[in-house]
C-alpha cells in the first residue's frame, strides 16, 4: 500500500493543490477499477473512509512536512 501513499504524494507535488490533486484522483478512480479496489483496501488498512481518505491522508502528510521544516528551523536557532 506504500505505492498508493507515494502516488498520492506525487499527485500533491505535481498539482500543488489538495483540491486539484483530489479532483484528479477522483477522476482516476472513476476510470480505473483496479485503482478503486486498491484505494478501498488502502482506506481499510489505514482506517480512512473512502469518502474522506484522500483528504485525510493529504492533511496528515502536509502536517508532517510542516513539522519537518519546524524542526529544521528550531535546529538553526
Amino acid at each position: 500500500m506504500n505505492n498508493l501513499n507515494e502516488f498520492i504524494e506525487e499527485l500533491l507535488t505535481q498539482h500543488r493543490s489538495v483540491e486539484i490533486a483530489e479532483s484528479e484522483f477522483r477522476r482516476m478512480l472513476a476510470d480505473d477499477d483496479h485503482l478503486r479496489q486498491e484505494y478501498r483496501e488502502w482506506c481499510d488498512e489505514y482506517g480512512y473512509t473512502e469518502k474522506h481518505g484522500f483528504r485525510d491522508f493529504c492533511d496528515e502528510y502536509l502536517e508532517s512536512q510542516d513539522s519537518i521544516w519546524d524542526s529544521l528551523n528550531d535546529y538553526d536557532e
